[in-house]
């Protein structure tokens, strides 16, 4: 095993441990960590949710939900940050929750095009739905709303994930001389995901 996984593997271990001893609790949190700016991406928790639909241990729309439950509960102290600190708060110490100016810039465009609405579509696409609530704080968007807007978006981007999840154990017997390394492939989602918010932040913060 190389160093990178020595140094990543229990990244991928800790979101599996995470969902399986908590159960929906765990999906939850981990995607509430992930809605705090915090790189840990729901492309590895959700699958693994999904896994654990096809075992029993909870349904489909109970990981789905508890997906999006964990997504608003995350986004309300950035949301705060924004509304309270406003602006001038967030370029200045963004960088401490590695969000650049150039993030806030992006979030500014789609808020312009689509409105309000922009909560709700953001949170469907991946890197700027883990930012956007700051930018909702900034312009003071209506709390309810907000948190409505989230809640639903976030849903149906958990949904398709946990599909994944779902149907990769429904055929387990299918690919069992592959199965071991299920755990290598949350890693590697991890490793690539996490290195490229990495970068994409640093970068910006950076130029910014």
């Amino acid at each position: 095993m190389s160093v990178l996984d020595k140094i990543l593997t229990p990244i991928g271990m800790w979101i599996e441990h995470t969902i399986s001893d908590m159960g929906p609790a765990g999906v939850a949190l981990l995607m509430a960590i992930e809605s705090c700016n915090i790189p840990l991406p729901s492309e590895a928790i959700l699958p693994f949710a999904g896994y654990l639909v096809s075992k029993g241990v909870m349904s489909i729309h109970t990981a789905a939900f508890a997906g999006a439950f964990g997504c608003v509960i995350g986004s309300v102290p950035s949301y705060f940050l924004g509304y309270f600190g406003g602006r001038p708060f967030v370029e200045k110490y963004g960088k401490w929750f590695l969000i650049s100016k150039k993030d806030i810039e992006l979030a500014d465009k789609w808020a312009e095009k689509w409105g309000d609405m922009a909560f709700f579509i953001c949170r469907m696409l991946p890197v700027v739905r883990t930012f956007i609530s700051l930018p909702a704080g900034i312009l003071k968007v209506n709390l309810p709303k907000f948190l409505t807007l989230t809640f639903l978006g976030s849903l149906i981007w958990s949904y398709p994930l946990v599909y994944v999840g779902i149907k990769f154990g429904e055929h387990r017997e299918k690919f069992s001389a592959i199965w071991h390394q299920f755990d290598i492939l949350i890693v590697a989602v991890c490793v690539l995901l996490f290195g490229y918010y990495l970068y994409h932040h640093f970068k910006n913060l950076k130029e910014s």
